[in-house]
């Protein structure tokens, strides 16, 4: 299946389309969390070509770095740290179009230059976080926000 990724091009929205239908196929059946994590941040890489696409796990009271795509990572970052420690805290998307005019940013790479990170909500608390980051300036709008939410739905945890 996973050979069966098409990268369409097209509109924002026409390339969500399209990678919606490919990832629930890529999920359908699968049950083990940590593959269909892996397939979903391949098949954003793939597709959109961010610099870095990847979830962080809760554990603890922490996030812990789990499947992702793009250069070594941060492992580790506490509750209301960075982007993704703040999405986490106030569980709520947040989109960066500058990460260096985000107070307490992360700089896991100087390349980063902005961000998205959207919470994994389970039974009303924060499990997860997705992470993607871009080496352009004001990558991430709404469109993304709404699309990169349904994919986050579509994962059984």
């Amino acid at each position: 299946m996973a050979e069966d990724l098409v990268v369409s091009k097209g509109s924002k929205v026409e390339q969500y389309d399209s990678l919606i239908s490919q990832i629930k196929g890529l999920l359908d059946g699968e049950t083990d969390v940590v593959a269909n994590l892996a397939n979903v941040v391949a098949a954003l890489k793939e597709q959109f070509g961010w610099f870095w696409v990847g979830f962080y796990l809760v554990k603890k009271n922490e996030l812990v770095l789990g499947p992702f795509q793009g250069p070594v990572a941060c492992t580790r970052i506490r509750y209301g740290r960075g982007v993704c420690g703040a999405s986490w805290e106030q569980e709520k998307t947040l989109i960066v179009p500058d990460v260096e005019k985000f107070p307490g940013h992360i700089a896991c790479s100087s390349l980063s230059r902005s961000e998205i990170v959207v919470p994994v909500v389970r039974d009303g608390k924060v499990i997860g976080v997705l992470d993607v980051d871009s080496s352009e300036l004001d990558e991430f709008d709404t469109v993304d926000q709404k699309y990169l939410e349904q994919i986050i739905s579509l994962i059984v945890f």
